[in-house]
């Protein structure tokens, strides 16, 4: 219940801040909720921004921690790259 009423919350701050993200384009789709990280997949015009990471710090993760101050960071899935070894 507890988790529940977590992303709850993350979808709430994310609802509040995907209207400025759909005016550039884009938009943001929670992917899952693990532990004191929020992860994400920025969609449409935010996947290719230059500043997505600047959008992603000041604007979704602080946007999500005024909902879910628990929440410690948020994390674009598709900035990850992985390494090939």
């Amino acid at each position: 219940m507890e988790q529940e009423n977590l992303i709850q919350r993350v979808e709430t701050a994310l609802a509040e801040i995907r209207p400025f993200l759909n005016n550039d384009g884009g938009d943001i789709e929670l992917v899952s909720v693990e532990g004191d990280t929020v992860n994400v997949r920025l969609k449409g015009t935010c996947t290719d921004c230059t500043v997505n990471q600047m959008t992603l710090k000041s604007g979704v993760e602080m946007t999500v921690k005024k909902y879910a101050p628990e929440i410690a960071r948020v994390v674009n899935l598709d900035a990850i790259k992985p390494i090939m070894g």
